[in-house]
């Protein structure tokens, strides 16, 4: 009796291990598919680190990649703006009207940033496969593209302020979102090109 237990441990034991052995290959090679997608964009280290995480999410689909790029480009952006609408609302205009300034702006911009990464992200969840879906794709490429602007925007409107603890915070914090927004525009575009060049293969 217990011999038979014993086969019964050993045989659950090993469908367990193959189970996790599958799983784990099957993570292994979308981990893979993320690294090499990861290198058409400029920043491939970046990339591959906030993308890996959802390799099961992933797969091998250029098309799942894209959108997990824009969701997290969407959650960083927001989290920005809510960052930078804090430090807005404790400024002094009176002793800082610079810094002041330049953090109302980008409050703005980043407002802005997050409402067209979010309607990109809208759009991905939407996509048909027919006839729109270049015109869908075309939206999303454009959207994507002015937040990326927008993004930008914001650190430019700091090159005038006095160098310093708020100016150095918000200037690095938003340059990470931009990178995670450009690594996503080139995720998207990639799976633009994949798409057409298929459906235009004879």
């Amino acid at each position: 009796m217990n011999s038979f237990r014993i086969s019964l441990l050993s045989v659950a034991l090993f469908f367990a291990a193959a189970a996790t052995a599958t799983t784990y290959g099957d993570n292994s090679k979308a981990v893979d598919f993320i690294r090499t997608s990861c290198n058409a964009t400029l920043y491939p280290e970046l990339c591959c680190t906030s993308l890996s995480a959802y390799a099961n999410t992933v797969q091998q689909s250029p098309g799942h990649l894209a959108r997990v790029a824009i969701a997290i480009s969407l959650s960083r952006a927001r989290h920005m703006a809510s960052y930078v609408a804090n430090l807005s609302s404790q400024a002094d205009y009176g002793a800082a009207p610079r810094t002041a300034a330049a953090l109302h702006d980008c409050f703005s911009t980043f407002g802005d940033a997050t409402d067209q990464i979010r309607g990109s992200l809208k759009q991905m969840r939407q996509l048909r496969a027919d006839e729109s879906f270049r015109f869908q794709m075309s939206n999303v490429q454009t959207w994507m593209s002015a937040a990326l602007t927008n993004e930008e925007t914001c650190t430019d409107g700091f090159e005038d302020v006095a160098d310093g603890a708020v100016k150095s915070e918000v200037c690095d914090r938003a340059e990470n979102v931009k990178k995670l927004t450009s690594n996503a525009l080139a995720l998207v575009n990639c799976y633009v090109n994949k798409e057409t060049n298929s459906t235009e293969t004879p």
